[in-house]
């Protein structure tokens, strides 16, 4: 039965915001670090949140993946730019992105 990746972000995010009670300016600082990181400059919050997706398939997050997969739908990425990215990430990332792009692949089917 394949992973609900939905609950899996709800979970992830629920966590966060528990954690950001725990180590409060810890978490404002790198909440403030995160909005610098993607707002709108030469390259679109979308470009942003893709390159931050294919970064987290590189790294082997999956929870990483799954906030910037969400990041990147809303930003308007497109399931064509979804998958570009993922084929950048296995380029750099080998054997092991190819087993993240595949977690990036199947929860960006159930989030779309």
């Amino acid at each position: 039965m394949p992973k609900d990746y939905t609950s899996s972000l709800k979970d992830i995010q629920s966590r966060l915001g528990k954690l950001g009670a725990v180590i409060k300016p810890h978490m404002a600082a790198y909440s403030e670090l995160h909005k610098a990181a993607v707002a709108d400059g030469a390259l679109s919050p979308k470009v942003k949140e893709l390159m931050a997706l294919a970064s987290s398939i590189c790294m082997r997050c999956e929870g990483c993946i799954l906030f910037h997969l969400n990041a990147a739908i809303k930003a308007g990425a497109s399931k064509e730019e979804v998958a570009e990215s993922i084929g950048v990430a296995v380029q750099m990332g080998g054997g092991p992105a190819v087993i993240y792009g595949s977690i990036a692949a199947e929860a960006l089917e159930q989030m779309l």
